[in-house]
């Protein structure tokens, strides 16, 4: 689903922040990328949505090199990702309803599928009385269920989440890792950046981690790999 081979970035300023990276994440995984700040998470994603490209090597997604994508075909390639943010990046003008159905109707989908797809993704994601409200009614935790039936609502293969957990207290970051297992379980293939070093302990998933831009752990563990 996800192979970065030989990956290496180094950015305008002569930071490398990825060196000599290989992993492959398979179809249905749940992985978490750990490490602290500067450690190359967010160039990992960035590399994933196609907003930076490697200095060398080869980024593989979903059997496709997408290393010398055109730019033409990278809306395309997005649409088989479904993409979470810390900062949720809602609509504050639309309605609950109306952010997850606009992910929909930028590729076209027609009015009868939005309107069966929203409220199941919203029911889903446990808001289906909030449908008509607006961004700034909601809480944070609220606003992250939005955005993540945002992301699922055209049933991508993978889901990426970058710090999905970063703005909320903890036990709502629980519930919102708790929606993450469940489209796992569905199949999707999710990936994770995160600091929360308790959730990726208590989960136990696959847990590749960096230390300044370099891959020093990739197993199924805690965040130290305990």
């Amino acid at each position: 689903m996800i192979e970065f081979r030989n990956v290496c970035k180094t950015y305008s300023t002569g930071t490398e922040a990825i060196h000599d990276v290989n992993f492959k994440i398979n179809k249905g995984e749940f992985c978490f990328l750990v490490g602290s700040s500067g450690s190359g998470k967010s160039t990992i994603i960035k590399m994933i949505l196609k907003e930076e490209e490697p200095t060398k090597g080869k980024i593989i997604i979903n059997g496709k090199d997408t290393t010398n994508l055109k730019r033409s075909r990278i809306p395309y390639l997005r649409r088989s990702m479904g993409i979470v943010f810390q900062d949720f990046r809602l609509l504050p003008d639309k309605t609950v309803y109306d952010n997850v159905a606009f992910a929909m109707r930028i590729v076209n989908a027609t009015p009868k599928h939005i309107r069966r797809q929203v409220p199941m993704c919203l029911s889903l994601v446990g808001l289906s009385n909030k449908a008509k409200m607006f961004p700034d009614e909601l809480s944070g935790g609220e606003q992250q269920r939005v955005a993540l039936a945002r992301a699922i609502v055209n049933n991508p293969v993978m889901l990426i989440a970058d710090e999905p957990t970063g703005n909320l207290d903890p036990n709502t970051a629980w519930d919102i890792m708790g929606l993450l297992n469940d489209i796992n379980l569905r199949g999707t293939t999710v990936v994770v950046a995160t600091h929360a070093k308790d959730i990726v302990d208590k989960m136990n998933r696959r847990v590749i981690r960096l230390d300044h831009g370099n891959i020093i752990r990739d197993e199924k563990g805690g965040y130290d790999g305990e």
